[in-house]
């Protein structure tokens, strides 16, 4: 890809021309250069370029209202604007312009690289995309069952450590039949596992069929669970299949489960252990095939030393246990999933401004990935443009936000957790601070943010 594209670069200091236009050579591009709104006009009316990267200060003409030449007269070409760090309002506008994506400076040369890949993503030849990296190794053969269950899920965030390995034991386990225990806190997203692991069983063609234990009333859960004849009670005026039955030849998942009476367990236990529900009201069994998926926020093993579960159907239950992360845990996915809730809203890209990012990073999140949906349907809410600030935030995280000097932002002190994530992704990626920020599911700028706090954390 490198050696084809083509780069426009429009820059009015020569130095600062001459210093982009080396880098990009080293790295493979085609570089061609003009100093002045006109010249630019001039190369693009008369050669093809596959990116443009446009400074917004022109001696002869503001920079944003080149763009919209440029955006008329090269539609499909991306164009990265170049803005100082203060006028970063410039950078909004040039975005809801037509821009691609802007940088700021002070540049970055690995956040330069980085984003001029980016935009040039979309020209990369199918061959490459299974060619070694830069240190000659193939992807490990590992990541074959994630990009089978991202295929199955687009936009699946899995970006940390702890999310790949419990996807990679998911993608093990859905294709058999035996029983899941999906635990974790509130709002981690163990409905999300649960269909997950329909999807990608052989159950797929079958139902889904979903119910909250804690949300059914007691007296009417068993009637939900296993169906009841017409005149089993009052106001039984039809029959009804229930849970297990409508469940036929798919998934039951039972969230919750923790919260089932006690007297029902066993009539759970001898469901799962024959594969027979006995309807209210009636004396014959009814055969279903169902495959159980189980989910609690509860610890189960102290439920069952006090005496509110079934230890028989606990290990009925847990033949196989994925632990769900509390998104304290994996900060590596806070970022992409903001970036996808906002998405969700507002069918747009939307950008976090730096003191946004880092109230996101530094907050602990107790209510989880819900949490996070929440906070970010919220500032969407509250954003009158395309830029999330803190304000726009809920009060509890806003008030994360580190004052800092406009050209030297930091993300405060760094949790334990955070300081030990990025020196493994670091560790794994070379040194290699681009990847690095990749693999970590943040921007480049925030991981150099990071590394400066790092760096100051340390004695001197």
């Amino acid at each position: 890809m490198g050696a084809q594209a083509r780069i426009l670069l429009v820059e009015d200091d020569p130095a600062q021309r001459r210093l982009l236009a080396e880098l990009l050579q080293c790295l493979g591009y085609r570089v061609v250069e003009a100093g002045s709104a006109s010249q630019a006009t001039a190369l693009v009316c008369s050669e093809p370029v596959d990116l443009i990267l446009l400074d917004v200060r022109l001696p002869d003409q503001s920079g944003l209202e080149l763009l919209g030449f440029l955006r008329q007269q090269r539609p499909q070409t991306p164009v990265v604007v170049i803005t100082a760090y203060a006028d970063v309002r410039q950078a909004v506008s040039a975005i809801k312009q037509g821009a691609t994506d802007y940088l700021a400076k002070p540049l970055d040369l690995d956040e330069l690289a980085a984003v001029v890949a980016d935009a040039l993503a979309d020209r990369t030849p199918p061959e490459e995309l299974a060619q070694p990296d830069r240190l000659g190794q193939l992807h490990p053969p590992a990541e074959a069952p994630l990009d089978q269950l991202k295929r199955l899920v687009p936009g699946l965030v899995c970006e940390s450590l702890a999310m790949r390995r419990l996807l990679q034991s998911l993608a093990v386990v859905a294709p058999t039949d035996v029983p899941v225990l999906i635990t974790g806190p509130t709002g981690s997203g163990k409905e999300l596992i649960a269909q997950l692991i329909h999807r990608a069983s052989l159950r797929s063609a079958g139902p889904m069929i979903a119910a909250n234990c804690a949300g059914l009333p007691e007296t009417l859960l068993e009637s939900e669970l296993f169906g009841h004849t017409k005149g089993a009670f009052t106001g039984a005026d039809r029959e009804r299949p229930g849970l297990f039955r409508s469940a036929h030849g798919g998934t039951l998942f039972l969230d919750e489960i923790g919260e089932l009476p006690l007297h029902l367990q066993p009539k759970l236990l001898r469901a799962l252990e024959t594969g027979q529900i006995t309807p209210v009201g009636s004396d014959r069994p009814v055969q279903v095939d169902i495959r159980l998926v189980a989910a609690t926020n509860r610890n189960l093993t102290e439920e069952v030393q006090a005496g509110r579960f079934r230890e028989d159907l606990y290990y009925r239950l847990n033949v196989i246990e994925l632990a769900v992360p509390p998104l304290a845990e994996r900060p590596e996915d806070i970022l992409p999933l903001a970036r996808q809730f906002a998405q969700e809203v507002t069918g747009a890209t939307v950008r976090f401004s730096p003191q946004a990012t880092e109230c996101l990073l530094a907050y602990c999140w107790p209510g989880n990935v819900r949490q996070l949906r929440n906070a970010i349907h919220r500032a969407c809410l509250m954003c009158r443009g395309d830029v999330i600030l803190p304000e726009h935030l809920p009060p509890q995280i806003a008030r994360l936000a580190q004052a800092s000097e406009p050209r030297s932002p930091t993300v405060g002190r760094l949790t334990q957790l955070e300081r030990a994530a990025i020196l493994a992704a670091l560790q794994e990626c070379g040194g290699n601070r681009t990847q690095a920020a990749k693999k970590l599911g943040i921007s480049r700028r925030t991981l150099l943010y990071k590394l400066r706090a790092l760096q100051e954390e340390q004695p001197s």
